[in-house]
């Protein structure tokens, strides 16, 4: 009792926390009173040495990790708990999704997905002019960004072409926020190219949106999908009850014998460990807390318990690759030599059959299976890479990167994320974005984020961070809760340290990966 005052205590007198902020881990650390789901010791053992990781969702889960609301359907029929009518233009459209935006729970404690914004808006734009369009959703954009202060809050826009689309590029580029994370969905049948320059000139000012394979994202879900938090992949309606991802490096650590004894024995052991947790952590969530029973998202439809599965994510293939090439007496590292990418590629194939082989409570909207997610990384990573990413600094170039890591993007269904640094001689080719995006899906890539070297924002993980506002999370606080976990990423895992590629105008284009 003694060692939660004082954690109480702490938090309290932290001055670099706001209120919000403070409640957000004063709720962490009643959580934490509780007794962690019912697991093996032998589980429990890896989770307390970190060799298996559950991303500080707390010992007793009482929301899901990740909801994506149905907010189309929401919108249609009204919501009866917040006594809210099915709006009938733009500004009620508009005032409707942000008051829903504020009851929409999740591990950060603030909705980590607004929809598919122009999907969503686009039935109520009417006769409205697109100065009149501008200046709503340049209002709608600025509330986004003070009263859900956390960079992992995510919108989606596309795949087709539309006002409400370019306009909140437009808006992006002209009120440079943090917030919200943005993807758009990129369809080469659907998507013109020039909404995809539209988007590429928006990352040269604010790094966002993402670029999402859409046809081959869309192809593993049964119904319509969302990229929310960082680059995961979720069915709209529903979600993901947990994200728990396993310490490639750490099994590597300890493991005793070559790369064949690796990805026959050690490999499939901590998968089913890693799935065990998965499977306690739905059943206290459904069966305990009887979340799907008592919220009224899911009590009016707006969730449902079918379209929800679980997520098993994985970081530290890098260097889990690099040791067991090492201690085979080959020099090879991941990234750099054949040899290495191929057995990076069977550690991948080994996992992904490990975790369509376990069947999963409640995980319905993936066929009873957990999504397989490559984990983008948190501020504690010192020693690991995130998820299959190659190490920061030791980037190959362009089309060596992309041919590294395009082959198992299909393996994905629950989200992969590589990112590209360039510097600021792209502004001037546009165009060459354009070729190299195309060639990259192509080749099978799932998701292109891309930024650049003199940007005023940095790409942590999946989320982003300004310099300005760590300047001033280092010296006095940050309204963004998100700013801790930036800072310690800047110090503990170089993330501006990415190697800046140059793209001159006599580059190759996508035919020619």
């Amino acid at each position: 009792m003694e060692e939660i005052k004082n954690r109480v205590r702490t938090i309290l007198t932290d001055g670099s926390l706001d209120y919000k902020q403070k409640k957000h881990h004063l709720a962490y650390i009643a959580e934490s009173t509780q007794s962690y789901p019912e697991v093996s010791a032998e589980a429990m053992t890896a989770l307390n040495e970190k060799v298996i990781c559950d991303l500080f969702e707390g010992s007793a889960p009482y929301r899901p990790r990740y909801i994506l609301p149905d907010y189309k359907l929401a919108l249609k029929k009204g919501v009866k708990y917040l006594e809210l009518d099915p709006p009938t233009d733009l500004d009620e459209a508009i005032n409707f999704l942000s008051i829903l935006y504020a009851h929409v729970p999740s591990i950060t404690g603030y909705s980590v997905y607004l929809g598919n914004i122009d999907q969503l808006l686009l039935p109520f734009t009417g006769d409205l002019s697109e100065e009149a369009i501008t200046k709503k959703l340049k209002l709608f954009w600025r509330y986004i960004d003070r009263t859900l202060p956390d960079a992992f809050v995510h919108a989606n826009i596309g795949p087709e072409d539309n006002v409400i689309a370019r306009t909140i590029l437009r808006i992006e580029r002209e009120l440079k926020q943090v917030v919200p994370n943005l993807t758009l969905k990129y369809d080469t049948d659907i998507t013109s190219d020039d909404l995809l320059i539209e988007a590429a000139q928006t990352v040269f000012e604010v790094a966002k949106p993402h670029i999402a394979n859409h046809k081959m994202t869309a192809a593993d879900f049964k119904s319509d999908y969302g990229v929310v938090s960082c680059y995961n992949s979720l069915p709209q309606g529903g979600g993901s009850h947990t994200l728990i991802r396993l310490n490639l490096k750490k099994i590597t650590d300890s493991h005793q014998g070559n790369a064949e004894a690796f990805i026959s024995e050690t490999l499939p052991k901590y998968c089913q460990i890693t799935l065990d947790i998965i499977e306690a952590r739905i059943k206290y969530l459904v069966e305990t807390v009887n979340y799907f029973q008592n919220d009224f998202l899911a009590q009016e439809g707006i969730i449902s318990l079918e379209n929800f599965s679980a997520m098993f994510g994985f970081y530290g293939l890098a260097e889990c690759v690099n040791q067991l090439m090492a201690s085979s007496g080959h020099n090879y590292c991941y990234g750099k030599h054949e040899e290495a990418n191929q057995l990076a590629h069977r550690i991948l194939e080994e996992m992904k059959k490990q975790v369509d082989s376990r069947p999963l409570p409640y995980c319905e909207a993936n066929n009873g299976k957990a999504f397989f997610h490559a984990q983008s990384g948190i501020d504690i990573d010192i020693e690991e890479t995130a998820g299959a990413r190659i190490p920061i600094g030791e980037e190959p170039d362009i089309y060596a990167h992309i041919n590294t890591v395009a082959p198992h993007h299909h393996l994905f269904n629950g989200g992969i994320s590589d990112i590209f640094h360039f510097d600021e001689t792209i502004k001037r080719n546009p165009s060459a974005i354009l070729d190299i995006i195309k060639g990259a899906f192509k080749k099978g890539m799932r998701m292109f984020t891309f930024n650049l070297s003199d940007s005023e924002f940095i790409r942590i993980t999946g989320y982003l961070v300004r310099r300005s506002d760590l300047k001033d999370f280092r010296e006095e606080g940050s309204r963004y809760g998100s700013a801790l976990f930036a800072a310690n990423s800047m110090d503990n895992a170089d993330v501006d340290k990415r190697i800046a590629k140059r793209i001159d105008s006599h580059e190759r284009t996508a035919g020619q990966y």
